[in-house]
C-alpha cells in the first residue's frame, strides 16, 4: 500500500480537536486557545493551550508538520541512510499539568515520519504512545491506565502490549536519578513492522486510547481536597518531569535541531516547579510510599487492586 500522508494529517488534526474538547468539558471553566505557526524551513502547526482552569493548571495539546531536506543529527545518527533525503514529520504531543497534586500530569503523543516519498520505496515510520506521572499513588488508577492500554494494542498481537510496556519504562527513565518519571504505559517508535495500513491503525488505536485512559482518572481525583505540603511535592516531583524533557527527550531534542517553534516545543514544561538540595521524604509517607511503590517496575495487568 502507497503511503498515504494525507489521512494520517487528517486524523491527526481530528484527534487533536477530540481531546481537547475532552479535555475542556472536563475543567469545566476554561478552553484551549489557538496558536498557528509556520516553520520557515517548512511546514507549521497549531498548537493549543489552556491556562489556569478550574482543573488544568496547563494543557497543551499541540499538532505539527514539518519538513525540509535536512535531518538534525538526533535523526541520522542511527539512520545515516537518511542524510540528504526529503524528509516530512506530523504528531499530535501532549501533555496536561492539573492543578491537585492528586491527580497526575499526563503525555502521550503520536507521529509518523516519511523519507523519500516520491520512490518507489519511500522510507517511513509510526511511534507514539502515552504515560502517566502521578504524585500520589492510588492502585485503581494504574491498573485501570495499564489495562486501557493493553485493550487498545491487543488487536494487533499479544505481544505488543508487553513489548511497548516495557519500552515505554525503559524510555522515561532518568539514569541521572536512577528512577522512572512514573508509572509508564505505552511507547514505541521506528514501527512498520505491519505494513503501512496496520501500522498506522495502531498509531490510531495508542491515539484513540488516550482519552478513556486519563479522563476517567481525572474525573475521580479532581475534587481530592490538598494542602501545602501536597502543592509543594508537587512542584519538586514537576522538577523530574522538566529534567527528563530538557536532558532524556528525543521529541525535544529532534524539534530544536531541526529548527522547530521552541514555545511549542517547550509548552510541556510546567508553568510552576521547584526544586529542593537533598530533600527525601519521611519514611512511611504517603510521599515516601510513591518511590517504594509507585515507582517501581510491575505488572499493573495483574496487580490486585
Amino acid at each position: 500500500m502507497p503511503v498515504d500522508h494525507h489521512s494520517v494529517r487528517r486524523y491527526l488534526l481530528g484527534l487533536q480537536a477530540d481531546i481537547c474538547a475532552a479535555l475542556g468539558t472536563e475543567d469545566g471553566a476554561a478552553e484551549f486557545g489557538f496558536d498557528e505557526w509556520t516553520r520557515p524551513e517548512g511546514g507549521g502547526g497549531l498548537s493549543r493551550i489552556l491556562k489556569t482552569g478550574a482543573v488544568f493548571e496547563k494543557a497543551g495539546v499541540a499538532f505539527s508538520h514539518v519538513h525540509g531536506t535536512k535531518l538534525p543529527p538526533s535523526a541520522t545518527a542511527h539512520r545515516p541512510e537518511l542524510a540528504g533525503k526529503k524528509w516530512e514529520a506530523m504528531g499530535v504531543s501532549l501533555v496536561i499539568h492539573p492543578h491537585n497534586p492528586y491527580v497526575p500530569t499526563s503525555h502521550a503523543n503520536v507521529r509518523c515520519f516519511i523519507a523519500d516519498a516520491e520512490s518507489a520505496n519511500p522510507i517511513w515510520w509510526f511511534g507514539g504512545g502515552f504515560d502517566l506521572t502521578p504524585y500520589y499513588g492510588f492502585t485503581d488508577d494504574c491498573v485501570h491506565w495499564h489495562r486501557t492500554a493493553h485493550d487498545a494494542v491487543a488487536p494487533f498481537g499479544k505481544e505488543i502490549y508487553p513489548r511497548f510496556k516495557k519500552w515505554c519504562d525503559e524510555y522515561f527513565f532518568l539514569k541521572h536519578r536512577n528512577e522512572p518519571r512514573g508509572i509508564g504505559g505505552l511507547f514505541f517508535d521506528d514501527f512498520n513492522e505491519l505494513g503501512f495500513e496496520q501500522s498506522f491503525a495502531l498509531m490510531q488505536a495508542v491515539g484513540n486510547a488516550f482519552v478513556p485512559a486519563y479522563q476517567p482518572i481525572v474525573a475521580q481525583r479532581k475534587a481530592t481536597p490538598f494542602g501545602e505540603a501536597e502543592r509543594n511535592f508537587q512542584l519538586y516531583r514537576r522538577g523530574r518531569y522538566v529534567e527528563f524533557n530538557l536532558v532524556w527527550d528525543r521529541g525535544t531534542l529532534f524539534g530544536l535541531q531541526s529548527g522547530g517553534r521552541t514555545e511549542s516545543i517547550l509548552m510541556s514544561l510546567p508553568p510552576l516547579v521547584s526544586w529542593d538540595y537533598g530533600w527525601t521524604p519521611t519514611p512511611g509517607s504517603p510521599e515516601a510510599d510513591l518511590y517504594d511503590t509507585f515507582l517501581q517496575p510491575r505488572d499493573w495487568l495483574n496487580h490486585a487492586s
